[in-house]
C-alpha cells in the first residue's frame, strides 16, 4: 500500500520543506513531493497534525535500555525490548553494544544479533563490540579480568557476524598495525577506545584502518600542548569521526563545544552509551556483579568510574544544541546523518528521499517524540 504522509514539516538531512507530503511504498521512501501534487491514486494519507518529520536517529552504542543489559540478556528478546525502550525517543536504528565480556558470550551476542536481524527485529543494525581488547590502565568500568589481545580465536570471533554492521572498539597500542588491516578487510568499523595510545600510535592506527574513536575525551589519552595524545589526534584527523555522549556528565559542556566546533562537519556523532535504565523505572543495574546506580542522570559504580550512562538520543540532541551552540538541524544530523555515514549505511539511513529505508521521528514544536516510524511501519510514543 502507498501512503502519503501530508500535513507535516519535513526536515530531509539537508532542508526544511514546508507544504510537501513524503510517499512511502512498503519500507521506502519513494517520493518528497509538494502536497498540492499528490496523485488521487494514493492509497492512504497520513495527517501529521503540522508535526515536524525528521530521519530516524541511529545510535552506535547502546548497552541496554528498558531494564535490559545486552551483557546480561544476549538474546532475541533482549534486543527487542532494549530496541523498544529507545524507540519512544527516537532512535530508529542502533547498534546493540556488549561491554567487555567472555569470548562465550560475544558469540551469544552475536548469534542473537543474527537471528534478529533475520526475524527482522525493528531497529537492530549490527552489534559493537567494546572490547575486550582493551587496555586496563584505562578500563573504566570494564572488568578487567576479561581483558585480553587480540589473537586468531579473537579476531575469528568479531568477525563472525555476516549480516548487519560490526564496529569494535580496541586499545590500538595493544595489538600491530597489521591485526588492524586484517580487522579491515574484514569489513569491520573499528574504533579507538580504552586505550593508553599517544598521538603518534594513534596515527599509526588511523593509517592502518582505525575510523572512529568511541566516546571522546574518555578512557583515552587527553590533548596536551606537548602531547597531542589521542583526543588530538582524533580531533586533527579530517577522515574519521568519533562518537560523543552529551549527558553533561563524560565531559564538561566547553570541552564537548570545542570538540565539535574542532572536527571537520560530520565528523562529530552523538551516542548515548545508554544502559538498562533508559526507558526503565528501576535506575540500577548490574554489571560484572556490581550494582551500578543512576543518580541524577549520572551512572557510576562504587570506585565513582562512570558506568556508562541514563541518557536517550532526542535529549542527547537537545543537549547538544544547547553545549555546542549548534542549530536544531545540525544537532539532528550529529544523530541521523552521521553516524549513517560512520558505519557507510549512508545511502540507506540518515535522509527523507527518495530511495531510502522510511525511517523517520514525528517531533512536536517543542522537539518531543511523539512518534517514530521503522520500515514504513509507525509505533506512536506513549503520550500520543
Amino acid at each position: 500500500m502507498t501512503t502519503a504522509l501530508i500535513n507535516t514539516q519535513i526536515f530531509t538531512g539537508q532542508s526544511v520543506l514546508q507544504n510537501h507530503a513524503v510517499i512511502v511504498e512498503s519500507d521506502k521512501v519513494v517520493a518528497v513531493m509538494p502536497q498540492s501534487e499528490l496523485p488521487a491514486t494514493i492509497e492512504r494519507r497520513f495527517d501529521l497534525s503540522g508535526r515536524y518529520l525528521v530521519p530516524g536517529f541511529i545510535d552506535l552504542q547502546v548497552n541496554g535500555g528498558g531494564g535490559v543489559m545486552f551483557n546480561n540478556a544476549p538474546t532475541v528478546e533482549g534486543l527487542r525490548t532494549i530496541a523498544s525502550a529507545h524507540r519512544r525517543f527516537g532512535t530508529t536504528g542502533l547498534m546493540p553494544t556488549l561491554i567487555t565480556d567472555s569470548f562465550e558470550v560475544m558469540r551469544q551476542a552475536i548469534s542473537a544479533v543474527k537471528q534478529a536481524i533475520d526475524e527482522g527485529v525493528p531497529g537492530i543494525l549490527g552489534i559493537h563490540l567494546e572490547g575486550p581488547f582493551l587496555n586496563p590502565e584505562r578500563k573504566g568500568a570494564h572488568a578487567e579480568e576479561k581483558f585480553c589481545l587480540i589473537d586468531e580465536e579473537g579476531l575469528e570471533v568479531i568477525s563472525s557476524l555476516n549480516v548487519g554492521k560490526t564496529i569494535v572498539t580496541i586499545a590500538p597500542e595493544l595489538t600491530t598495525t597489521d591485526m588492524i588491516k586484517r580487522i579491515r578487510d574484514k569489513g569491520i568499523t573499528i574504533c579507538a577506545g580504552h586505550t593508553g595510545a599517544d598521538y603518534e600510535q594513534t596515527c599509526d592506527a588511523l593509517a592502518a584502518g582505525i575510523t572512529g574513536f568511541t566516546h571522546l575525551y574518555n578512557a583515552m589519552t587527553p590533548l596536551q600542548s606537548r602531547a597531542p595524545g589521542m583526543v588530538g589526534a582524533a580531533l586533527n584527523d579530517e577522515d574519521s569521526w568519533f562518537g560523543i555522549i552529551a549527558d553533561g556528565f563524560h565531559m564538561h559542556p566547553a570541552a564537548f563545544r570545542v570538540a565539535v566546533a574542532a572536527k571537520q562537519t560530520g565528523g562529530a556523532v552523538l551516542v548515548t552509551d545508554a544502559m538498562s535504565t533508559v526507558g526503565a523505572i528501576d535506575k540500577s543495574f548490574v554489571l560484572d556483579g556490581e550494582t551500578i546506580y543512576a543518580v541524577d542522570g549520572r551512572c557510576t559504580n562504587a570506585a565513582g568510574s562512570l558506568a556508562g550512562s541514563d541518557l536517550d538520543m532526542n535529549t542527547a540532541i537537545k543537549n547538544a544544541m544547547k553545549f555546542a551552540r549548534v542549530s536544531w538541524v545540525e544537532a539532528v544530523r550529529m544523530a541521523s546523518l552521521y553516524p549513517a555515514h560512520a558505519i557507510g549505511l549512508e545511502h540507506q539511513f540518515g535522509r527523507i528521499k527518495s530511495g531510502y529505508q522510511a525511517n523517520f521521528v514525528e517531533l512536536d514544536e517543542e522537539q518531543n517524540v511523539m512518534g517514530t516510524w521503522i520500515s514504513g511501519q509507525r509505533y506512536p510514543s506513549e503520550c500520543t
